[in-house]
């Protein structure tokens, strides 16, 4: 999966109608204006700390950070912008949209200041195990093609994962700062959630290794327990519907229709989109992991 996904994200741009799948922030700028409303609001209430910076891991092509700067700007915020990308192809893409950006091949390369920081379907693209009865899945070859060596999934781990947020958790932890994370996911248990996209359709996670967006639904609980032992404070699990409706998109898309009505149907569609159960409101969840000597962030519950 790690080899597969290095291969696929470092030899093209895969999101939009053309490519194999759309992100929340290329949906609506609402999306990035939302997460920059969130972090705006718990800067000013740790007390505006001018060392703070931006940072986004897994940034896609800037949507996200351009919108939410946008947001952070308007209330002082002036913090440089960093990035945790390895692929060309998108960090080309980035630099369109984020001249000043700075870029990192890894978490630990963040600078050593308080952090206001994105993970927008950032974890669900690193490696994941799967096991069953009769112990871990595997992956073998046949001679003419790959396949498991087991079909039943009972659980799942991914130890990258763990490992990326207790470097964040530690980084929060030492430095300040808050960091989002929003994904697809669950608090615990689950079976077999391996899926592969490809042209906005799943297609069979061996198919053409390497040319396929490879991902597994995020364990939210496991990712929470890793931080708290790093000393960092969580917030609960919410959706992603819920979470955006509570921060005020409705009242930003009202905002958004009246300067722009042409657009008013097409605002409220894109609403609907990221918030509505049965598109992305439900099936994606998010998840606060702050500083214990910053406030907890709006928008969940207490």
């Amino acid at each position: 999966m790690a080899t597969c996904n290095a291969h696929y994200y470092a030899t093209r741009d895969p999101l939009g109608e053309c490519g194999d799948f759309t992100t929340a922030p290329e949906i609506s700028q609402m999306f990035g204006e939302m997460v920059g409303a969130a972090l705006a609001d718990v800067w000013m209430r740790a007390g505006k700390p001018e060392r703070a910076v931006y940072a986004e891991l897994g940034p896609g092509r800037g949507t996200l950070a351009a919108d939410a700067l946008r947001v952070l700007g308007a209330v002082g915020f002036e913090g440089t912008t960093h990035l945790v990308e390895n692929s060309p192809t998108l960090r080309a893409a980035q630099s369109v949209n984020l001249p000043d950006a700075k870029h990192h091949d890894r978490l630990e390369e963040l600078p050593p200041r308080p952090l206001l920081l994105a993970a927008n379907e950032f974890f669900d693209a690193l490696p994941t195990r799967q096991f069953g009865l009769d112990g871990e899945r595997q992956i073998k070859w046949d001679g003419e093609g790959f396949f498991f060596t087991t079909e039943e999934v009972q659980r799942e781990e991914s130890p990258s994962r763990l490992q990326a947020m207790r470097r964040l958790a530690g980084h929060l932890k030492r430095r300040g700062g808050c960091a989002f994370v929003i994904d697809y996911g669950y608090w615990e248990g689950s079976g077999d959630t391996l899926q592969a996209l490809r042209a906005h359709e799943k297609v069979h996670p061996l198919t053409e290794p390497g040319e396929c967006d490879l991902t597994t639904h995020v364990d939210f609980g496991a990712l929470a327990e890793a931080a708290r032992e790093e000393g960092a404070a969580v917030t609960s699990m919410i959706s992603q519907g819920s979470w955006l409706e509570t921060l005020g998109i409705g009242a930003r898309a009202s905002a958004l229709a009246a300067a722009n009505p042409e657009r008013t149907e097409s605002i409220a569609h894109d609403r609907r989109r990221l918030c509505d159960e049965a598109e992305m409101g439900t099936l994606f969840k998010v998840m606060a992991v702050h500083s214990p000597d910053w406030p907890a962030p709006a928008g969940f519950p207490e």
